[in-house]
């Protein structure tokens, strides 16, 4: 491309597309400043290069370099039509104009051939600014600039005769920079002026302010932003152009810097305007797409870390460059906690690029080198400190003109703090016994393990503590028993003790905060906290022993609060993420329906809210989806995937509704057993029909939901309350698992929890939204219906442990005797054969290893197995061998698998004739062996000792441990992940504030 040369019309003042300047300029090459133009350097004391300091001049020539690129999605040709034509509008023309288009764009392409250029240059569609300035920019003469733009800067009239008139009056300065505003509204500062720390963070001086004129005084900054800026021809030529290893990000700041390193100063000058529209041509891009937002974190990323190793001392460079991939590696945890993990590629990607890019590190700092005459401490005084930063975030508005602002939640003066303290009376006159139980037992209850270490290899991949030799993942709901029991590690059982104490306050607790994202009422968060610490499934469940049930109940309404902001918060969707894996652990008959829920907030998320959220959607599923993962694996290997909706823990079968339309009809009610919540042991003699008609005025609200202002999140709560509902009545016609030779039916209660929390949002909104002001009172009297109703139907729950009506009891340390339980306490690998008398006559065989059956030790890979595996054909022989006299040598058999001890324990309640008849047979033919020694009769049953050596319990495969550790290591990392995400911050605090705490307002879908 040919130079371009000064011509005579380039001296004559009258000759067009000059300006004659206002001040006439003597030789300043040796002093460096301005006649009546005094220069300030913030401090340095370095003269610049005699190279720097232009000739006393007429008139500037001013070549203009227009950058086309079509990248991105703003109309492009548009941009490019008003910037030639606002060229062509200078009071002070360019003299020279080159158009560089950067790929082949039809409709650039017939702009730019109108445009009038004097040379258009075409390159690749990948060229970046700093390369297609290299190719358009000239061998400028000292008298001449080159003015930097792309399609989308468009100058005001004046804009380039301010900037030729500043870089006159100053020599020393290398390039000065325009104030560039919005493309649509010029009152609003895109850039004036970048600022660097001591870290090298990129600082906006004025970035995204409202112009009044506020920072028109300052003159002097350490860079610019790229766009507008007008360059001096020998200075451009001395520090070579932009940088092209700064992937578009911080050229300008970076050309400011090297300038200043040669002595030379850059200046602003506000008063000439350039409206940006962010096409990403030049500069960065206007971050207004999920593409364009990664793009930004990459580029300023690999700017900055290019910046790092260019400026680095030559002895700390391999340790800058060494700490590249572990910085990226904090800066991960650190984008985590801060609640941007969308940065986190980006991230690794600049670090994985600048680390490999050595050849364009070199290249900057030879560039650095050659022209540096100043040292780095002079640039101090302009670099912006940590002080400065903090006061720059701090004084950011927390909330913008018109938008909104929080209210205080009124925990304690709207009356919630009063709820809790009254359900911990209650819960102490319910089950007042419970307070000096060491262990919980009855129903599903089983102690926890003795200690903490030994809950969470519970919770791992590995051999279970039932069975012969059972390997394999251990249940999600063991992880929740193991963070349950950790919380009081000198004796874990008691933790669970605790909870059942805490469990009606802690539900209030819940209903309450669950409350407060459907109404601003304090009535009504008090009437959803303990409506929900009524609810029907929820009581019996804690009269009846069902840990499951309880834990479950005490959850939901929290996944609730946290998972009703996931879309628009990464603190809620870390959080509602870790409460969704805890409640898919706990109950995984609720998976259906809480997946179904999953998929319509993404598409609801998709057309309502064009997209956004859906990230943080997707990732509310992802923990849940580790947690279960090698229990689907293994069940799919197994073909037992209907095991996989059993209710964890201890398998019992105890009372429940059936599948006949009257027991359908109880669920509707939201009653789960046919005792009808334990009014038919109340009043036995007397009338029970109006007592599933409790729950119909909550029924009758949560139907009138969809017909309030609030319409869509009544009907969202609708939806909800028909899935839970729908589990209920599938759950009770599946039986998946087995308590030895009896079928176990899903606990309906679980889906019924899911349908009380729809039925109790949707009848808040009812209440809140749906009565007109003149008739407001009858929201009170609803209320207190609503309320007495629900508080009548769990009177028989709530008295069943006084009335000794309840199945929890105090529970025993240990399932096996005493004598075993004692050896199994320092010995975990202590192996015991439980055989149990069927009703049929038969007898059921189970091994035990430690000092008892566990809560968290049990696993559904044996209580939902339809079909025999070799292990059970080996238990079955050696259980039907040590019942018959005539079978030898089965101790042998015993020893040799390592099963040191024989308990027959009792048959089921209600024993028959047959089972009878099995046990005293069985007792016969194991005292005439003479390998086994009678430990005695104990409160267990028969219990009898192998004589002789015992060989050890078979250890897990070096391939099971491997296995193991790599599962545990992907669990952590997903839900550490979580975690970070879920510690609010200051920053998501700030965010949380600008937005409503109650959920979806009147029709407005996207809050």
């Amino acid at each position: 491309m040919p130079a371009a040369t000064p011509d005579a019309a380039a001296s004559d003042p009258a000759a067009p597309g000059t300006s004659v300047p206002s001040v006439a300029l003597a030789d300043t090459a040796s002093s460096g400043n301005a006649v009546g133009a005094p220069d300030s350097s913030a401090g340095f004391h370095a003269s610049p290069s005699p190279a720097m300091v232009a000739t006393a001049s007429a008139s500037r020539r001013v070549h203009a370099v227009v950058v086309v690129r079509p990248d991105g999605r703003a109309p492009a040709a548009f941009h490019l039509k008003r910037t030639v034509a606002s060229l062509r509008e200078q009071t002070r023309r360019p003299d020279a104009l080159t158009i560089v288009l950067c790929g082949g764009d039809e409709r650039l392409r017939d702009v730019v051939t109108g445009a009038g250029a004097d040379f258009v240059v075409t390159a690749s569609a990948s060229t970046g600014f700093a390369a297609a300035t290299a190719l358009a920019s000239p061998e400028l003469s000292p008298g001449e600039a080159v003015w930097l733009l792309a399609q989308d800067a468009a100058p005001e009239p004046d804009a380039l005769a301010r900037l030729a008139g500043a870089l006159e009056l100053s020599p020393s300065v290398a390039f000065v920079a325009p104030k560039l505003v919005r493309w649509d509204d010029r009152s609003e500062i895109v850039s004036l002026g970048v600022g660097m720390t001591r870290y090298g963070r990129t600082v906006g001086l004025a970035d995204g302010e409202l112009d009044q004129g506020q920072h028109d005084a300052r003159e002097d900054v350490l860079g610019t932003d790229v766009r507008g800026i007008l360059v001096r021809g020998d200075a451009w030529r001395e520090l070579a152009g932009l940088d092209r290893g700064l992937a578009g990000a911080d050229e300008g700041l970076d050309l400011g810097v090297r300038a200043r390193l040669a002595g030379a100063r850059v200046s602003l000058v506000p008063a000439a305007l350039v409206a940006v529209a962010g096409d990403g041509a030049a500069g960065l891009p206007a971050p207004n797409t999920p593409q364009r937002r990664r793009r930004i974190v990459y580029a300023e990323r690999v700017a900055q870390l290019h910046r790092r190793l260019a400026y680095a001392p030559l002895a700390a460079l391999p340790l800058h460059w060494l700490s590249l991939l572990p910085l990226a590696v904090w800066r991960t945890i650190v984008d985590l906690v801060r609640k941007q993990p969308g940065r986190i590629g980006p991230e690794w990607a600049a670090a994985v690029v600048v680390f490999v890019r050595l050849v364009s590190i070199g290249r900057a700092r030879r560039r650095i080198a050659a022209t540096k005459r100043i040292p780095w401490a002079q640039l101090a005084p302009l670099r912006i400190s940590q002080g400065e930063l903090r006061e720059r975030l701090d004084d950011e508005p927390e909330v913008a003109i018109g938008g909104h602002r929080r209210g205080d939640l009124r925990f304690f003066s709207g009356g919630g703090a009063w709820l809790v303290l009254g359900a911990l009376v209650v819960s102490v006159a319910a089950f007042p016994a419970l307070l000096a139980w060491p262990v919980l037992g009855g129903g599903a209850l089983q102690p926890l393990a003795n200690t903490v270490a030994g809950l969470w290899d519970e919770a791992a991949f590995g051999q279970r503590a039932l069975g012969l030799d059972t390997v394999g993942p251990a249940d999600p709901f063991a992880s929740v028993l193991a963070v349950i029991g950790s919380l009081a590690p000198w004796e874990p059982s008691r933790a669970l003790v605790v909870l059942w104490v805490l469990a009606l306050p802690l539900a209030a607790l819940g209903g309450w905060m669950a409350a407060t994202r459907v109404t601003e009422r304090p009535v009504l968060r008090l009437l959803g906290g303990a409506t929900w610490a009524l609810a029907p499934a929820f009581v019996v469940a804690l009269s009846q022993g069902r840990p499951t049930a309880v834990i479950l109940h005490l959850l939901l309404p929290w996944l609730f609060f946290a998972g009703s902001v996931a879309h628009r918060s990464w603190s809620g969707a870390g959080a509602a993420s870790i409460l969704l894996a805890a409640v898919v652990a706990t109950a995984p008959s609720l998976a259906p329906a809480l997946a179904v829920i999953w998929l319509a907030s993404i598409l609801v998320a998709v057309v309502v809210r064009a997209g956004r959220g859906v990230a943080r959607l997707i990732w509310t599923a992802i923990p849940s989806i580790a947690i279960v993962l090698p229990l689907v694996w293994n069940a799919a290997a197994n073909g037992r995937l209907w095991g996989l909706l059993a209710d964890p823990g201890a398998p019992w079968a105890g009372p429940q509704v059936g599948t006949d339309s009257a027991a359908r009809a109880l669920l509707a009610a939201g009653i789960p057993t046919p005792d009808l919540a334990g009014w038919t042991t109340l009043i036995p003699d007397g009338p029970t029909w109006w007592v599933p008609l409790l729950t119909a005025p909550i029924a009758l609200l949560a139907l009138a939901a969809p017909l309030t202002q609030r319409w869509a999140v009544g009907t969202a709560l609708l939806v909800v309350t028909a899935l839970g509902m729908g589990t209920a009545f599938a759950a009770v016609g599946i039986s998946v698992a087995f308590l030895q030779s009896i079928p176990v039916a899903i606990w309906p209660g679980a889906g019924l929890s899911l349908a009380w929390l729809g039925a109790v949002g949707g009848a808040l909104v009812t209440l809140d939204a749906g009565l007109a002001p003149r008739v407001a009172f009858v929201r009170g009297i609803a209320t207190v219906v609503v309320l007495a109703a629900v508080a009548t139907l769990a009177v028989p729950s709530l008295t069943a442990m006084t009335r000794r009506t309840a199945t929890i009891a105090n529970g025993p340390e240990s399932t096996l005797p005493a004598f075993v339980a004692a050896q199994g306490r320092d010995d975990p690998d202590v192996g015991t054969i439980v055989l149990t008398p069927q009703a049929t006559g038969g007898v059921s065989a189970a091994v035990v290893w430690g000092a008892s059956e566990t809560l968290g030790g049990q696993t559904t890979m044996l209580s939902t197995r339809t079909h025999p595996t070799q292990q059970d054909d080996v238990v079955a022989e050696l259980a039907a061998d040590l019942v018959t006299s005539s079978a030898d040598d089965v101790v042998a058999g015993l020893s040799e698998v390592g099963v040191s001890f024989i308990l027959l324990a009792p048959a089921m309640p209600t024993e028959s004739d047959a089972a009878r008849t099995m046990r005293l047979s069985a007792s016969t033919a194991l005292n005439q062996r003479d390998t086994l020694d009678s430990v005695g009769d104990t409160a267990k049953g028969e219990l009898w000792r192998v004589i002789g050596e015992v060989a050890p319990r078979p250890q897990e495969a070096a391939s099971v441990v491997g296995i193991a550790q790599l599962i545990a290591i992907g669990q952590l990392i997903v839900l550490g992940i979580a975690l970070l995400l879920a510690v609010p911050t200051a920053a998501s605090r700030r965010e949380a504030r600008r937005t409503p705490r109650v959920v979806g307002p009147h029709w407005q879908e996207g809050r």
